[in-house]
């Protein structure tokens, strides 16, 4: 595998021109611009594609376990209101105070309470990292936000040049392991400094090493905890975060302010079940034995591109970030039947997202590359006589 490519000037300037794009324009707080269209991977509007590289669910899901709940739940009643034995069940598991436990209704939609509601606590720029989930940066501009981007730990407001010294960011994101790099996070130097959201929906699919975020830094932020990827049901959605164990004197009252503003039943039955499920013996075992073969299917998507051509980037997550051979395009590939995610809308133009999938969906995208490269090899000479 090819070592870390570090971004060069020209890669940062589209870094943060596409931090524009997934914020609905400029970078500046305040300013009116057109909605555009969101990007996520999955399902587009051809529909499913056969073989999906576009998402980060572990692709050998779902785990029995959780399935058996979520077929079991009686969606006949409404849940508690309250979600008391779901919250007492998940801060055993984690070793917290149940009052340091917020249910969600998805990570999206915590992104969106928590930058809406600390834009009222403590106004200010949001940090986001230069390559990251769209939503992040979203949300921040659908509250009227500016946007910090952090580049290799250090922030630089996007914004009004002549607006003076670069207000300080009052709210920030990290994501460990990354999306869509898939890489390490380091830890920021002064947690103490802003309020921090470490966003973890790939820790349990790390396949390698071991996360530089310790208990004592994940005591100091909110970790957003979003299970149904790594078991293999992203279409249940459903997450829940840990709160800081004490509070800055900049955030007191955002756990307050969080659970006031948090709607009536974010999670429906089967999400309860499926977070019931997720913290049982049964459902981690699953999980460890499914990095095994998920490392094992890493090991052969890897080859398998770079064999055809490909740069690929380190990860230690399933999926990868490669940059695909000239000639092979995401709307080419769509055509074989088969999806990988742009990464532009991440702050990474000219590269793809692809996770690893069985070897038989691995073979399918070898024949796909290799028939699209032999097509523009073929355009290329007739274009020369």
């Amino acid at each position: 595998m090819n070592p870390v490519q570090h971004p060069d000037a020209a890669t940062i300037a589209r870094s943060k021109h596409a931090l524009g794009e997934r914020t609905g324009g400029d970078v500046d707080a305040g300013r009116a611009a057109a909605v555009p269209t969101r990007v996520h991977g999955g399902p587009d509007a051809l529909g499913a594609a056969r073989w999906d590289f576009s998402t980060n669910a572990n692709a050998a899901g779902p785990c029995p376990t959780v399935m058996a709940a979520v077929r079991e739940a009686d969606a006949s009643r409404y849940p508690d209101p309250s979600y008391r034995r779901l919250i007492e069940r998940l801060a055993a598991w984690h070793g917290v105070c149940p009052s340091r436990v917020l249910v969600a209704a998805s990570a999206s939609e915590f992104i969106q309470r928590i930058t809406a509601v600390s834009a009222r606590l403590l106004p200010g720029p949001v940090s986001v990292p230069a390559h990251a989930y769209g939503d992040y940066a979203w949300a921040a501009r659908a509250v009227g936000r500016g946007c910090v981007a952090d580049e290799a730990g250090e922030g630089a407001v996007l914004g009004d040049a002549g607006s003076g010294e670069a207000e300080r960011p009052t709210l920030r994101w990290c994501c460990d392991p990354s999306s869509p790099l898939g890489q390490d996070a380091p830890v920021p130097d002064d947690l103490a400094a802003c309020a921090t959201v470490l966003d973890v929906a790939y820790g349990p699919l790390r396949l390698q090493g071991r996360s530089q975020w310790t208990a004592a830094a994940r005591d100091a932020v909110f970790e957003l905890v979003s299970p149904n990827k790594a078991l293999g049901l992203p279409g249940i959605r459903g997450a829940y975060v840990i709160a800081p164990r004490e509070m800055a004197s900049a955030g007191a009252g955002w756990v307050d302010a969080l659970r006031a503003a948090e709607p009536s039943w974010p999670l429906g039955a089967h999400a309860v079940a499926m977070l019931q499920a997720w913290v049982s013996e049964g459902a981690q075992l699953w999980l460890a034995r499914q990095r095994d073969t998920l490392r094992e299917w890493k090991v052969q998507l890897v080859d398998v591109l770079e064999e055809l051509g490909a740069t690929v980037q380190p990860s230690v997550t399933p999926f990868v970030c490669a940059r695909l051979p000239e000639g092979v395009t995401v709307e080419g590939l769509r055509q074989y039947d088969m999806a990988v995610r742009d990464a532009t809308s991440f702050g990474w133009p000219g590269w793809v997202r692809i996770n690893a999938l069985p070897p038989a969906a691995v073979q399918a995208l070898a024949g796909a590359i290799a028939d699209m490269r032999k097509g523009a090899v073929a355009a290329s000479m007739k274009g020369r006589r």
